[in-house]
């Protein structure tokens, strides 16, 4: 069953949103909505035979593959920084 969404003009939208007194999400088509910068981006990095063995030990260690295991590492390691400014 879909929702049906209100129908108003970006100014008045704007206006409703910048005031914050009331909610938006009427006026939103959440079936279709989805975040930003969360497509998937190949990327290529070459790194030494020993680092790939670690990073095999530690994912199998903890029950993960070797993708999930960079991903997980660089994300905390992301975080930390912003978290450090």
């Amino acid at each position: 069953m879909t929702k049906q969404m209100n129908k108003i003009s970006a100014e008045e939208f704007d206006r409703i949103f910048d005031e914050g007194k009331e909610d938006i999400t009427p006026y939103l088509d959440l079936e279709s909505a989805r975040h930003i910068n969360l497509d998937p981006k190949r990327v290529s990095v070459d790194v030494p035979l020993w680092m790939v063995k670690a990073i095999d030990r530690q994912a199998d260690r903890i029950g993960i593959s070797r993708q999930a295991f960079i991903k997980v590492t660089l994300h905390e390691k992301l975080e930390a920084i912003r978290c450090a400014r």
